[in-house]
């Protein structure tokens, strides 16, 4: 396979031929925040969903999406420019907009990937205002819970249900403001086809899908006076 020469902050690195910003960048230990993009070159497959864009980098031809950026030739990438740092900020405002600001008693508080990257980036207060999208929250299976209003539609769980276990239980649905990553019909997810691996809860970035938490109850059985 032919090797492409590029910089990438002023650094030379050689990839080959096909490979994305994001990975190659990944080869000289330049660090590109995303959220949506899943690592599956190890089964062969390409995950260029660039859904996010939080991953915006500029080059000659101005903002592009790392991950969904094929490598060429002389090509010059800023990671960290202005205007690159700018939109990346934008757009996980953006995201924190239409987000509950219930970080503190979140099930993924300190785990959280869009978190993480807020923190990162600097982002301190959200500028942002206006309508939020609500869908409610899923809890109809005894295994997960999908909580629509902390979906940022990244299409992980979409990539990992589809393209890795083959099952096929999650799709985007509707359009605009109100799209959603749902089931067949918007249906109740212990109504579909979910075989409960929890796949797409260990690729989830944020709270919106997580496993049912007993912890409670086993509580509450261990400091019953009776107990079986």
């Amino acid at each position: 396979m032919s090797l492409v020469n590029l910089t990438i902050n002023g650094k030379h690195v050689s990839a080959p031929s096909g490979t994305s910003i994001l990975d190659a960048a990944k080869l000289i230990n330049i660090k590109i925040h995303n959220l949506c993009h899943l690592h599956m070159n190890e089964i062969d497959k390409l995950d260029t969903c660039a859904s996010c864009r939080v991953c915006m980098v500029e080059t000659e031809r101005g903002l592009v999406p790392a991950c969904g950026t094929v490598i060429k030739e002389g090509m010059k990438v800023q990671t960290n420019s202005a205007k690159a740092l700018n939109a990346r900020r934008t757009i996980v405002e953006l995201l924190l907009s239409d987000h509950p600001q219930d970080c503190f008693v979140c099930e993924k508080n300190g785990d959280c990937e869009l978190q993480t990257i807020a923190a990162d980036l600097g982002v301190r207060k959200i500028r942002y205002q206006g309508s939020k999208s609500f869908a409610g929250k899923d809890t109809s299976t005894k295994s997960l819970v999908k909580d629509h209003s902390k979906c940022i539609l990244c299409r992980r769980c979409e990539t990992v249900c589809n393209d890795i276990q083959t099952v096929g239980a999650l799709s985007g649905v509707n359009r605009g403001f109100n799209t959603l990553v749902s089931t067949f019909f918007n249906s109740d997810m212990v109504e579909t086809e979910c075989t409960f691996c929890g796949q797409c809860i260990s690729v989830c970035p944020t709270g919106a899908l997580t496993e049912v938490d007993n912890v409670p109850k086993l509580w509450d059985v261990l400091n019953k006076k009776e107990r079986l």
